[in-house]
């Protein structure tokens, strides 16, 4: 496969996709095209020899008709934790029937789509409702989509369990709304090896990302702490006062770190489900949290895998 087109590689996900996909080759005899609405967000793909960084809004249907004509393969990551109905909606239902009616209609061989696990139609949150909505549309307009449906993801620079890690570097104690909450975390890097292997064994259908073990978000919240070198004392907040603080951090400037949305969306356990298949089904071994996020946490600053790319491409 020589010609990859990748919407929403300029985020957590993406970095680890672009870099998979350049490991594979070592940068030779392939072309990666990333799409961004600001060039500058995408400044840290620049490392990666054979990525091509085009400016796009994803509203523009020529555009994207353009985008995709030609390609052996496309795989769309954009998506948002955070914002209106609307946004859920246009984000993550309305661009996935569009970029499968816009796939179909170029003959693009391959489409794969990061969903979520958990996606359902009668999901408590808009985030995970809307999910099922692309999901819905994508099986309509390309029905040989893979589908990868993440629980949540770690790694380097993830915004999970390293933000776990600052707050606890900043606070005596740490208030945990959802404390029992349930995720089957699984690394990014997995994630991406299987983004790879549904594009190089044409596996169509749903695929459910997990690690091997089930955590309570407290579990991860302690350990994020004790990897970190400062942990804290972890204090579950009742559901109400956890309500009351989402809808106060919903009204500061900026993006918030917690949402009522996300409350809602940690009612469902984002543990693999048993009715579909998992990363083992494309044959993508799995890593344990304890295997990855100790030294992570322990050892920020150090040289990434992007480093030695540049290094490599003489950049």
């Amino acid at each position: 496969m020589d010609d990859i087109l990748v919407l929403g590689a300029t985020g957590f996900v993406g970095l680890a996709v672009c870099e998979k996909l350049v490991e594979r080759t070592g940068g030779a005899d392939e072309r990666i095209t990333v799409t961004t609405r600001h060039t500058q967000h995408a400044m840290h793909l620049m490392p990666l020899p054979p990525v091509e960084i085009i400016q796009w809004h994803p509203d523009d249907d020529a555009e994207l008709a353009r985008l995709v004509h030609g390609r052996d393969a496309v795989v769309n990551l954009v998506g948002i934790l955070h914002g209106k109905e609307a946004d859920f909606q246009r984000v993550h239902a309305e661009l996935p029937e569009r970029l499968g009616r816009a796939c179909a209609a170029a003959g693009v061989p391959r489409l794969v789509h990061v969903s979520a696990i958990g996606a359902d139609a009668q999901a408590p949150s808009m985030y995970l409702r809307s999910k099922a909505a692309g999901e819905d549309a994508l099986r309509r307009t390309f029905p040989a989509a893979t589908i990868l449906r993440p629980s949540v993801m770690f790694g380097e620079g993830d915004r999970f369990m390293n933000r776990f890690a600052e707050l606890q570097g900043l606070a005596p104690l740490l208030p945990l709304p959802c404390a029992d909450a349930r995720f089957q975390p699984v690394w990014v890097d997995d994630v991406a090896a299987g983004v790879l292997a549904a594009l190089e064994r044409r596996h169509s259908g749903i695929v459910e990302c997990v690690g091997p073990k089930v955590y309570t978000l407290r579990e991860l919240v302690r350990l994020a702490g004790e990897w970190s070198g400062h942990p804290r004392p972890v204090v579950g907040m009742p559901d109400g006062l956890a309500r009351v603080q989402a809808a106060l951090m919903e009204v500061l400037p900026g993006e918030p770190p917690l949402s009522s949305d996300n409350l809602r969306s940690m009612q469902v356990p984002s543990v693999a489900s048993g009715q579909h298949p998992t990363l083992a089904a494309l044959g993508v071994p799995t890593h344990a949290l304890e295997t990855v996020m100790p030294s992570v946490l322990a050892g920020r600053g150090r040289p990434t895998r992007r480093d030695a790319l540049r290094t490599q491409a003489h950049r």
